[in-house]
């Protein structure tokens, strides 16, 4: 089984988390992708959905999904989101789609952060297979990235890359990241920083594999 056929796997899996009447946070990648084509299947039965970045929205318009800005809300059940890194405890690395600071937003509103992946994505320490982006404004890239050397990284910028907000990302590579939620914090506070992909604050609550013997649910 291929790693496409088990991300769909995980994804149709999220629909039980969905219920009726109500609106769906939803992230971005090529998992959420599959995710926003099975939701498709229950256009009538939920109110809509707040996505996370500019492509979602699009292909949730497409199944005829009714998009909400994340401003029209005051929370939301379920949010449902990839990774590209999780741990056992939920502690994730996200944001090779540039999507992190609206992902952080709209998880930030849910009540329950679904994570969809394959196992590929299942780490011990955050850091281990995946470079850590960090969105900053443009004016403030090489500060940033002087201070990232100072903490142990190693940052590149991602060539040819604005996200939706207008700013840049660095990839910081060599990072093994044994405290997330203190190096969240920490590289949070660097001035020019607008957010960076470490989502241990808002940690998954239950992560779904697919494999090829079907979905594991992990709480």
């Amino acid at each position: 089984m291929d790693q496409l056929e088990m991300k769909k796997i995980a994804a149709r899996a999220a629909l039980q988390y969905v219920k009726p009447d109500t609106i769906v946070g939803v992230g971005s990648g090529s998992t959420v992708n599959c995710f926003i084509e099975a939701l498709g299947e229950m256009r009538d039965e939920i109110k809509g959905a707040v996505a996370a970045s500019k492509n979602s929205e699009e292909l949730l318009r497409k199944q005829g999904i009714e998009v909400f800005n994340a401003n029209e809300v005051s929370s939301l059940d379920v949010y449902i989101d990839g990774a590209d890194e999780i741990t056992p405890q939920g502690y994730m690395i996200k944001g090779g789609g540039a999507a992190l600071t609206r992902e952080k937003i709209v998880s930030s509103l849910a009540k329950k952060f679904i994570c969809i992946v394959d196992s590929s994505k299942q780490v011990d320490v955050l850091g281990s297979t995946f470079a850590l982006p960090v969105e900053v404004i443009p004016m403030a890239r090489s500060y940033v990235a002087r201070q990232l050397v100072a903490l142990g990284g190693t940052p590149e910028y991602r060539e040819n890359v604005v996200t939706d907000n207008g700013n840049v990302i660095l990839d910081v590579y060599n990072f093994k990241i044994l405290e997330p939620l203190k190096m969240e914090h920490t590289i949070n506070n660097i001035a020019g920083v607008v957010t960076n992909g470490i989502f241990a604050q808002r940690y998954a609550n239950i992560t779904i594999v697919g494999t090829p013997d079907g979905a594991k649910i992990l709480e």
